[in-house]
């Protein structure tokens, strides 16, 4: 059985190696860092990013630490309050960057506005720490001092009966993808007596902020550095992640890398671009712009492409392509990938219908 799982995107930092850029703002392939790992995060029944809003291509919800800017223990912490009010599912996502949009798909006060109906349209509710900015269909947050009671039951996130799964990551993780996120879970669900499963990088440091993690045991942590420190803001988030009993998984395909600087931006700038990755970067920006969530047979649109270009007219090429995606979109949102291959089929032997009889005809 595949474990359900939830999000939770820290996107406050300060960015001071940026020089205060915007960091989660900044585009790799056209797309923001944090859009970028919002695509790596989209299986999740629900993503919280804790940030102020602002337009992303997903729809998320919003939480903010108090005070902001203090720090990824206390931005988790608000991270998992938000989620307690109404958990989706039995597990839960986590990532860390700087800010992101609104409720409604506009974007904040003098920000770009999302186009009406578009892929960057906004949802969710900002959740403040004060019980005087909740959203006025939740309950009261708890102070940032004050956080969620882990042997609480209200809402079922921290029921008897379920220990919810919360991904933990950072938003500036330009290769970070869904299928590291499933390994992540997976692992931390498989390993006997495991609190935590972090993706460790090809030097062996271990990234608590590319994690799987039990909402229980953060919950039980967070709230003895409470007890201990009498609140959360300014402390390291490994006041609480080295205290769990941790699987080790291994960096697949640069997941692992981040942007800390503007070297960075330029490394992962330039990787995007190489022969083996620029078609997939491609394909899935364009997704992400369209707001289209399907897995397309790349090859077989290839082909497709050049039996069209050869055996009709170069031109032929792309108008098939799309008249095949026409097709597949007429057969219904549940045809899925099957509808694109049959209608990619069809077409690709009415191509090689029509070269035959070019060469028959001499």
């Amino acid at each position: 059985m595949t474990t359900a799982y939830d999000a939770i995107v820290l996107a406050g930092g300060a960015a001071r190696r940026l020089g205060g850029a915007d960091k989660p703002g900044v585009r790799v392939g056209g797309r923001s860092l944090l859009d970028r790992v919002l695509t790596g995060c989209r299986d999740a029944g629900t993503t919280v990013v804790v940030a102020d809003p602002r337009t992303t291509a997903r729809p998320v919800e919003w939480a903010r630490e108090d005070p902001p800017g203090g720090g990824p223990l206390a931005a988790l912490d608000a991270g998992l309050r938000r989620l307690a009010p109404a958990v989706p599912s039995e597990g839960i996502a986590a990532v860390s960057g700087e800010p992101a949009a609104p409720t409604g798909g506009s974007a904040p006060t003098g920000g770009p506005a999302a186009p009406s109906g578009g892929p960057a349209a906004v949802s969710g509710t900002l959740a403040a720490p004060s019980s005087a900015l909740a959203a006025p269909d939740a309950a009261p947050e708890a102070p940032s001092d004050a956080p969620t009671d882990p042997s609480a039951t209200p809402s079922g996130l921290s029921s008897p009966a379920s220990d919810p799964v919360v991904l933990l990551l950072s938003a500036d993780l330009p290769f970070f993808g869904a299928d590291t996120a499933r390994r992540l879970v997976d692992a931390l669900v498989s390993g006997a007596g495991a609190e935590a499963a972090v993706l460790v990088d090809g030097e062996g440091r271990e990234q608590p902020l590319v994690g799987a993690y039990r909402v229980r045991a953060l919950r039980r942590e967070i709230a003895e550095v409470v007890a201990d420190r009498g609140g959360l803001d300014g402390l390291p988030l490994r006041l609480v992640t080295g205290k769990l009993q941790v699987v080790r998984v291994a960096a697949e395909g640069g997941a692992s890398f981040d942007c800390d600087t503007w070297g960075d931006i330029a490394t992962a700038r330039a990787r995007i671009r190489e022969h083996g990755n620029v078609l997939d970067e491609w394909i899935t920006a364009v997704k992400d712009e369209l707001g289209i969530d399907l897995d397309v047979d790349t090859g077989l649109l290839l082909d497709l492409a050049r039996d069209a270009a050869h055996g009709v007219a170069r031109p032929a090429a792309p108008l098939t392509t799309f008249l095949v995606g026409y097709a597949a979109a007429k057969a219904g949102a549940d045809a899925g990938p099957e509808a694109v291959a049959e209608a990619a089929r069809k077409a690709a032997a009415l191509a090689q219908r029509w070269a035959a009889e070019q060469d028959d005809a001499g």
